[in-house]
């Protein structure tokens, strides 16, 4: 059977009745709140069920999505979070203002067992560029307060966009301090690039000196074990700031799966896994139960469609892309090779229709900045200074043609200024783009921008940017740094400024945050360009010095 007919007609346990379990569309009664104690008692709801906290994601310029989910128990290892086995109504309200005294749009929506408990609500009929704050209530107990905004009206540009995006969260390795002071910069909107959860048991991923905390439960294959480990990501503190402070767009990419996962083949292909397929079920299914996303991204068996287009008046257009589940499979592993297949015109990272609809959308769009939100590095980073090229095929230097493609797509749509978010590599980056990196004195037709880790490798350690191998080799790369953080980035219509922030530990909770550089991209002019950089720690300067060697070892052996 192929690809495509298997897909369509696998129906496992989780999907059988799939649409008729969709969580019920919100409507005006009965008013959960009216609901006693004591009759919420007698139906098994016996302490406050919001545990996981509140979120935003996806707005236009009417609405959003409202999330929340109830668990009692949030580490319950059956994955229902200490929930009874019955639906529960949920009352939500959305405020005009922060002390939540004006209701502007309120409604119920039902919380089933089929769903995790899980809630989505799309809230529209809301007036565009301003901000909101929502709450949800069951019985007595009422949910912490959540801030969203509306995008401007599609034929205004709105004011300055003030955007982060992060990625990398490995519970284990570190506490999530950027996540909160992240929430401190009162952003409108927050970008997830992937690995948003991590899927192995304690002890399987570890850091030099020991995890500071660890997994609860087994690897994540079944649906109970991932629904436990979303929890247990949802229950920090820290994680649930940066949800409540703005609305998040989200994209997946290896570790909410299985590592380097590519469509159906699992990380390691060489051993059986018959259960892979039912693995990613669980996986989709999960995911969508815990992240604030519209009922367009319900999965479908193994299916989830999750790439989709934002629009941010006609200031920003971001291109949210999945470089996962339609990828052709790493062809020569997932390190750094020299890789004939890297150059194979047949082989996509998209897949043939993601990358139509992206063509599609170039062409299409008249926003001042179209912004591809993504997972793995875009632009080459090749680790050999001699003829033979050496890349990571985990990433797009494995898919040459495909980034190829889809470069030459919006140098071809006269796309006013691309610019490429990505994640995964644990490192801060800076980069300028190009239809052929063999020629570094050929333009720059793009800017990349890649944020390191929340806390995944630990602490890590300041350096100076210029010493790094890879720069050398590669003019195109213009910044990096091994710290943990994110990137703020304020979007103006002459400019994109992006301060890479950065925590000097995470290993312990409670660092401050500060900005190691900041890069400037103008209007009409692709590339990057660095107009602050701070002084090096004397402290970190002994640990400045890397050999390519090393860099690369640590890079291939990077789960």
């Amino acid at each position: 059977m192929s690809k495509l007919n298997r897909r369509h007609f696998l129906v496992t346990g989780l999907a059988a009745g799939a649409a008729a379990a969709i969580p019920a569309a919100a409507h005006a009664d009965p008013d959960p709140g009216a609901e006693t104690g004591q009759s919420l008692a007698a139906r098994g709801l016996r302490t406050d069920p919001f545990t996981l906290g509140v979120a935003s994601g996806d707005p236009d310029h009417e609405g959003f999505v409202l999330w929340t989910r109830l668990a009692q128990q949030p580490m319950a290892e059956d994955g229902f979070g200490g929930m009874p086995q019955r639906p529960f109504p949920v009352l939500w309200q959305v405020y005009a203002d922060e002390r939540c005294r004006r209701v502007v749009r309120s409604g119920v929506s039902v919380a089933t067992p089929e769903w995790g408990h899980s809630v989505h609500v799309e809230v529209d009929r809301l007036s565009s560029d301003r901000e909101y704050w929502y709450r949800f209530r069951v019985g007595p107990y009422l949910s912490p307060v959540g801030r969203a905004r509306t995008a401007p009206h599609p034929l205004s540009y709105g004011g300055a966009l003030a955007m982060a995006f992060v990625s990398c969260a490995q519970y284990e390795h570190g506490y999530f301090t950027s996540y909160r002071r992240l929430a401190e910069e009162h952003p409108d909107l927050v970008l997830h690039l992937g690995d948003y959860q991590y899927e192995y048991t304690k002890d399987t991923y570890t850091i030099p000196g020991g995890n500071v905390r660890d997994h609860e439960g087994p690897e994540t294959e079944t649906l109970a074990g991932y629904r436990q480990r979303h929890a247990q990501y949802k229950a920090d503190p820290d994680l649930q700031a940066a949800h409540a402070a703005a609305p998040w767009l989200v994209v997946w990419d290896d570790h909410e799966l299985d590592n380097n996962w590519a469509d159906e083949v699992p990380e390691k292909p060489e051993v059986p896994q018959p259960n892979f397929l039912s693995r990613r079920e669980a996986a989709f299914r999960a995911y969508y139960e815990n992240m604030p996303l519209r009922r367009t991204s319900i999965p479908r068996g193994i299916d989830m469609q999750l790439y989709r287009r934002i629009r941010w008046g006609r200031m920003a257009t971001f291109h949210m892309l999945d470089t996962r589940q339609y990828r052709d499979d790493q062809g020569c592993g997932d390190g750094y090779r020299d890789c004939p297949a890297a150059v194979d015109p047949a082989r996509s990272i998209t897949g043939g229709e993601q990358e139509a609809w992206l063509l599609d959308g170039f062409h299409h769009s008249r926003a001042q900045w179209d912004i591809l939100g993504q997972q793995v590095f875009f632009a080459q980073r090749d680790n050999n200074a001699g003829p033979a090229k050496i890349t990571s095929q985990d990433s797009w230097d494995g898919y040459v043609a495909s980034r190829r493609r889809i470069t030459q797509g919006w140098v071809d749509a006269e796309v006013r200024n691309p610019v490429v978010l990505t994640g995964d590599v644990h490192a801060h980056w800076a980069s300028d783009l190009k239809l052929d990196y063999d020629d570094p004195t050929g333009p720059s037709v793009g800017s990349e921008l890649v944020a390191t880790s929340i806390s995944t490798g630990g602490d890590g350690a300041d350096s100076d940017p210029a010493t790094h191998p890879f720069l050398a080799i590669n003019p195109h790369l213009k910044f990096y740094n091994n710290q943990r953080g994110y990137v703020l980035t304020k979007i103006e219509r002459d400019r994109l400024t992006a301060d890479f922030k950065v925590v000097p530990q995470v290993q312990a909770p409670g660092a401050e945050v500060y900005t190691r550089a900041t890069f400037v991209v103008e209007d009409r002019v692709p590339g990057v360009q660095q107009t602050y950089l701070r002084p090096l720690d004397a402290a970190m300067r002994a640990q400045q010095d890397m050999t390519v060697e090393e860099t690369v070892r640590l890079e291939t052996e990077r789960p």
